[in-house]
C-alpha cells in the first residue's frame, strides 16, 4: 500500500475545536446570528485596541471593504494604482465605474512606485489606490506629499499589512482609508472577512451605513448601499484567532530567520528587503529568482511541486494582461518593466503557523540543490 502524499500548502492558523465551542454557545444562547451583534461588537472593538487605530469597520470579506472604500469617498474617474497585486484591487475600481490606470513598481521592490505617479496623473484623476504587498509598506510620505499637491484621494489596499507599524506608528494609518483582507490565507483570518480603517467617527457612521444597505433605522435608507456585513460566526471565530495572534507572528518570525539563514549566499536568489526598524508581520516569504539562477522560477515551481511543496506565483500574472485590463492606460509592457520582471520571477515558499521545521529544510535543500552545478 503506497504512503498517502502529504502536500504543504500556506493554511490558516487552527486552534482546537473545543475552544471555539463557548462562542457557539454565546450565539446560539443570544439568538443573534447577524446585524451587528455582540461577537461583531466585540471584535471591532478588539480589532481597533489590538491594530491601535481609533475607527474600525467590519466586513463580509476584503473585496467588500474596498468596494465600499471607494463609494465612502465618493471616488469618481481614474485612480492610479498598480499592476502587480491581486485582481480584487482592480476589479474594485471597475465595480465602481472607475478608470484604473497602471503605474509600475518600485525598482527592486514590489510597491508602486511613488515616482512614477505624478506623471499618470491627470484632470481626470480623483484618487491613488497603492498595496502594501506581502505587507511591507509603499513610500506612504512621498504618495502623501502627491496626494496633498493634486487634491486626490489615497485609498490604501493593505490586505496583507495586519499588525504592520512603522516608527511604531500603525501603517494602517495612512491615506484616507485603509482596507484588510481576513480571509483564511491571511496573518489573521475570520474564514472570509476584511475591515475599513478610517479617520473619524462621521466616517465610520458614512461607512456602516454603506455596508448594511444604507438604512438609517427601520423606516428610513439614507444611501444605496450594499450587504457587506460580516456575519457572528465569522466574527467569533476573529475572537478566537485574536487570542493567538501574537503566537502565530512569534512562529512566523521563526520561519523567516530559518529561511533566510538557509537561502541567504545561494547565486540567482534573491530575498525579501524588510526596513530596519519596520514592525513587520511576516506574511509571506517572497524570493526573486534571478537569471543566473540555473532554473527560471517556473522550472522552480515545478521541481518544488514534484517533491510535494506548494508554492504560489504571487501575483503572476500582472493585473494588467488579464484582457479586461490590457487596453487599460499604463498597461502597456514596456511602461511595466519592474512589474514584469517580479511577476515572472517571484515565488512565495510555504509560510504558516504550524509549518514543521524540517519541512523549511527540505524546502531549502531543494532550492539550494537546484543551485548546484552538476
Amino acid at each position: 500500500m503506497q504512503s498517502e502524499k502529504k502536500t504543504y500548502v500556506t493554511r490558516p492558523l487552527m486552534p482546537p475545536l473545543e475552544a471555539f465551542i463557548p462562542y457557539l454557545e454565546q450565539i446560539w444562547d443570544n439568538q443573534q446570528l447577524t446585524n451587528n451583534g455582540p461577537c461583531h461588537q466585540q471584535l471591532e472593538e478588539a480589532l481597533a485596541d489590538y491594530l491601535g487605530v481609533e475607527h474600525l469597520c467590519l466586513f463580509s470579506n476584503g473585496t467588500m471593504a474596498l468596494l465600499t472604500a471607494l463609494q465612502a469617498l465618493r471616488v469618481t474617474g481614474e485612480v492610479i494604482t498598480t499592476p502587480y497585486s491581486f485582481v480584487a484591487t482592480a476589479h474594485s475600481l471597475l465595480w465602481n465605474g472607475l478608470t484604473p490606470v497602471f503605474v509600475d513598481t518600485e525598482p527592486g521592490g514590489f510597491n508602486l512606485d511613488a515616482e512614477q505617479i505624478e506623471q499618470a496623473i491627470t484632470s481626470h484623476t480623483t484618487a491613488i489606490m497603492p498595496v502594501h504587498c506581502y505587507g511591507l509598506p509603499c513610500n506612504t510620505a512621498r504618495i502623501q506629499q502627491i496626494a496633498d499637491l493634486y487634491g486626490l484621494k489615497v485609498i490604501y489596499d493593505a490586505a496583507h499589512a495586519f499588525g504592520v507599524r512603522q516608527q511604531g506608528r500603525s501603517v494602517l494609518l495612512e491615506g484616507d482609508l485603509s482596507v484588510l483582507s481576513f480571509h483564511a490565507t491571511k496573518v489573521f483570518n475570520t474564514i472570509e472577512g476584511g475591515a475599513i480603517i478610517c479617520h473619524d467617527a462621521s466616517m465610520k457612521r458614512r461607512i456602516d451605513l454603506l455596508k448594511n444597505f444604507g438604512i438609517a433605522d427601520e423606516n428610513t435608507v439614507v444611501a444605496a448601499g450594499i450587504n457587506g456585513k460580516m456575519n457572528e460566526l465569522q466574527a467569533a471565530w476573529g475572537l478566537l484567532q485574536l487570542q493567538h495572534i501574537d503566537s502565530a507572528i512569534e512562529q512566523r518570525t521563526a520561519l523567516y530567520t530559518q529561511f533566510r539563514q538557509g537561502l541567504e549566499g545561494i547565486d540567482g536568489i534573491t530575498l525579501p528587503s524588510v526596513p530596519e526598524g519596520l514592525g513587520w508581520n511576516y506574511a509571506y516569504f517572497p524570493v526573486v529568482v534571478e537569471d543566473n539562477y540555473p532554473l527560471t522560477r517556473d522550472e522552480l515551481f515545478d521541481a518544488l511541486v514534484a517533491r510535494n511543496i506548494i508554492p504560489r506565483r504571487y501575483f503572476y500574472p500582472l493585473i494588467t494582461s488579464f484582457h479586461m485590463y490590457r487596453h487599460a492606460r499604463g498597461a502597456e509592457p514596456e511602461a511595466l518593466p519592474n512589474a514584469h520582471f517580479v511577476a515572472d520571477r517571484v515565488i512565495c515558499l510555504p509560510f504558516y503557523p504550524g509549518l514543521e521545521s524540517g519541512v523549511v529544510s527540505k524546502i531549502v535543500n531543494i532550492v539550494a540543490g537546484q543551485a548546484r552545478p552538476a
